[in-house]
């Protein structure tokens, strides 16, 4: 027969010796209220720290999107250029071919060559300029691409790598003048923790919406450059059957 009791809780002496050691490690005397008002401050104080690093790692990172997704868009208008001159090599080459099919009528009959003489010719699409002209994206992405290569210096002074944290000693004299005094602590280390987790938390609010506009704008490129695909495949479709055609008219003469 067990000594315990039916209601007896093995835990009850763990939570017994806790509740002792933890009522050891308390101080005692006088001076206990102040101790522990002083560990109190100590605990608020790490914990303020730990969010104001957090919220910087999370500035860092928003930028490290930020600047991701420029490139991306970069990358997307570099594309479009490409498919624009692919595009406009297709149309010289359907013009070359329709050139050709006028010669093989002149060359297959007297009156094949009457008909090419009279008919107007093919309308002939103009050399290009100087250079090549760059692709022009659509009006959101490419306003979404300069506001955010705006912030580039802002990037340089958040990155991880040439970011320098303020000493936790730093003393704070930087309020912001459109925050009133009163609604940060009155411990200086304490209200520069608050002041540089509001900054941040700003930022990353105002660094959000770019990144959503960036989105937005990269989004509108691709249903453009998709509708560009489609036409490019409708000429391209349209050129091999006209190439097949020559072809075959070439071998009869």
């Amino acid at each position: 027969m067990s000594a315990y009791s039916k209601s007896y809780n093995p835990f009850d002496d763990d939570a017994e010796d806790e509740g002792s050691r933890d009522a050891c490690d308390l101080p005692d005397g006088p001076s206990a209220p102040a101790d522990r008002q002083q560990s109190l401050r100590q605990e608020v104080l790490r914990r303020a720290e730990a969010t104001a690093a957090s919220t910087s790692r999370s500035l860092s990172l928003m930028y490290e999107s930020e600047r991701v997704g420029v490139a991306s868009s970069e990358e997307l208008i570099r594309q479009r250029g490409v498919l624009e001159r692919t595009e406009k090599m297709v149309d010289k080459m359907d013009q070359d071919l329709k050139t050709s099919q006028k010669h093989i009528n002149s060359i297959k009959s007297v009156f094949g060559g009457l008909v090419n003489y009279f008919r107007s010719k093919p309308a002939e699409i103009p050399p290009e300029q100087n250079g090549i002209l760059a692709p022009q994206p659509n009006s959101r992405l490419k306003e979404a691409i300069t506001t955010s290569k705006e912030q580039e210096s802002k990037y340089q002074a958040s990155h991880p790598n040439l970011r320098k944290l303020d000493d936790s000693d730093s003393i704070p004299g930087v309020a912001s003048a459109a925050v009133s005094s009163d609604a940060y602590p009155k411990n200086p280390h304490l209200r520069t923790y608050h002041q540089q987790i509001n900054s941040n938390l700003d930022e990353l609010s105002v660094g959000l919406g770019r990144l959503k506009d960036i989105a937005l704008g990269m989004q509108m490129e691709l249903e453009e450059q998709d509708d560009i695909l489609d036409q490019l495949t409708t000429k391209v479709d349209k050129l091999d059957v006209n190439i097949k055609s020559t072809e075959k008219k070439v071998r009869q003469l």
